[in-house]
């Protein structure tokens, strides 16, 4: 009686669920237990949403579980099935998101129905947890309402009357119109304030409550109003009791209410005379069994729908697996001939692979050692020569010894460079020979000023990083020298968060002809070779600016 217009909302919402997903579901069964539930046929409706959960759990869809589970628990608490309501219920939950909104409605409507077994259990605190959920998670005002309304019964069932009276009042205060919500709302707030105070007189509210519901036809809530003023007046005015009781009684068959019809005859049996007394009380045994009886056989018609279901789909998975193996037999034969047949194809075609793959390593091994030995040329030969020649043209007088000295350190260098003879030694300090050879570009025409270059600044690098950087801008220099036309270079070293900072500026003529293709990739492969990054900055005309950076 007191939860009617929640069941006739969550029919509503079921409806449009049904109407709104009906272009992407993929559950048939899904809209056929709605269809069930519609004509009220709730044994099949429940078989039909036990199978569609299955579908749901195979499309890995959890939402739709939850979908199946909380209309499972709905059916399995109007039967009278509390206990398997829980359970059902419970198990819903695992399959919603809470931090997905479109699936509140749904959550808030599954935690309600949770409260309403749990009061129907007498287990008032847990129901009251489960309220204050369902509130949590709802959007819509009417629900709210409802949900409310069910939370303070709960708290007034458990005897904590102020907690009750707190939440009728935020409801009055929210729907203050006079409709079924309101009245609602009205009558408990009423027989809540008199369970707390005996001379309380809740006649006002009752009988507003009572008008709202007889001009709304709200048979439900009438029926709950005859109930009220039936108690209030029980041990006041028996005459008004007995009137009020009966009209319940009336009500009660109108709706075909057992649980309401059972309570009214309650209130007759100790109301009326005692010939009228004694057959309130036949009805009331009769009706009370035959409601005990009914909800017995719907536990157990929900229980055998769930074995037969499972059952079946048990029997279902073990002629699947019996056919698969018959299957899997007959293909593993073919699968032993194929793999026999694939193996010497595969085996040819590895053998042929790998012939030609040694054909081109070969082939790659000889341009790599060609290239290698290229590179070489370039940056050991070349560059040294030019090195000399520059040395010679900007020097006046000419040191026949250390020009020998020079020529003969080339002819090394020529003639041991497939042991792979350094340019500089390990053996001897490093800044210092940088610093000879950026100076040997220096001439009258060309000022070459370097600051930052000491020994403390290349503590820790390796000597092959030295050499990379030393090739670097040796490389710099000489296309320099040879193409941009510049008279003053300034290089300057530095120390930064354990990269070692290398900016080397010109005002030549830019560079599209200070460095050749060739030599640009090579300073590139080699800054690369030491994890580093080269940048070159052409935006100011007529000035080219690099900057190098290495881990150290």
């Amino acid at each position: 009686m007191k939860y009617f217009i929640f069941f006739l909302l969550i029919s509503v919402y079921s409806c449009n669920d049904k109407k709104n997903n009906n272009q992407k579901l993929i559950n048939p069964l899904y809209e056929k237990a709605f269809d069930y539930k519609d004509i009220g046929k709730t044994d099949s409706a429940f078989l039909y949403f036990y199978k569609a959960k299955d579908i749901f759990v195979q499309q890995k869809d959890n939402f739709g579980v939850g979908k199946c589970l909380t209309n499972l628990a709905i059916i399995q608490e109007t039967k009278g099935d509390f206990f398997g309501s829980l359970e059902t219920g419970l198990s819903a939950l695992n399959y919603f998101d809470n931090k997905d909104s479109l699936q509140y409605k749904y959550l808030s409507i599954n935690y309600n129905t949770l409260g309403i077994a749990s009061s129907k259990l007498e287990n008032y605190a847990k129901a009251i947890q489960f309220y204050q959920n369902a509130l949590n998670f709802s959007r819509d005002l009417q629900d709210k309402l409802i949900y409310q309304n069910n939370l303070a019964n709960s708290y007034t069932k458990d005897k904590n009357y102020g907690q009750a009276l707190k939440i009728f009042r935020t409801a009055l205060k929210i729907d203050n119109k006079d409709g079924i919500n309101y009245s609602r709302t009205l009558t408990n707030f009423a027989k809540t304030k008199w369970l707390q105070n005996s001379i309380y007189n809740p006649i006002p509210e009752f009988q507003k409550a009572l008008n709202i519901r007889l001009k709304e036809k709200d048979i439900w809530g009438l029926n709950s109003s005859y109930s009220h003023l039936a108690d209030y007046y029980a041990e006041k005015k028996t005459d008004s009791a007995l009137f009020f009781a009966r009209k319940m009684y009336a009500s009660a068959n109108e709706i075909k209410s057992p649980d309401d019809k059972i309570e009214a005859l309650h209130k007759l049996i100790s109301l009326e005379n005692p010939e009228n007394s004694r057959q309130y009380f036949k009805t009331y045994q009769k009706l009370n069994d035959s409601l005990q009886t009914a909800r017995n056989k719907a536990k157990n018609q929900f229980a055998l729908i769930r074995y037969e279901t499972e059952k079946n789909k048990a029997d279902f998975l073990k002629a699947k697996a019996e056919s698969t193996e018959r299957q899997n037999y007959i293909i593993k034969q073919y699968f032993i001939i194929g793999v026999i047949i694939s193996v010497l194809i595969i085996s040819t075609l590895l053998f042929i692979k790998h012939q030609k793959r040694l054909r081109q390593e070969k082939l790659l091994e000889i341009q790599n050692t060609e290239l290698k030995y290229s590179k070489k040329v370039h940056d050991r030969v070349a560059n040294r020569i030019y090195q000399i020649l520059s040395q010679v043209e900007n020097t006046a007088v000419i040191d026949r010894d250390s020009l020998l000295f020079g020529l003969e350190n080339v002819y090394e260098i020529s003639r041991d460079i497939s042991y792979d003879n350094k340019d500089i030694n390990e053996n001897q300090n490093f800044s210092e020979q940088l610093h000879n050879m950026l100076d040997s570009y220096s001439s009258n025409s060309v000022k070459v000023i370097f600051n930052g270059n000491n020994e403390k600044l290349w503590e820790g690098i390796s000597f092959q990083n030295k050499t990379e950087v030393y090739l670097v801008l040796q490389e710099l220099m000489t296309n320099m020298k040879k193409h941009s036309q510049a008279n003053i270079v300034f290089v300057k070293f530095e120390k930064e968060n354990n990269n070692v900072n290398i900016s080397y500026t010109d005002n030549g003529i830019g560079i599209k002809s200070h460095l050749p293709k060739n030599g640009l990739q090579n300073v590139e492969n080699r800054i690369n070779t030491i994890n580093g990054k080269i940048n070159f900055d052409t935006e100011t005309k007529n000035l080219l600016k690099i900057n190098i950076s290495f881990p150290i």
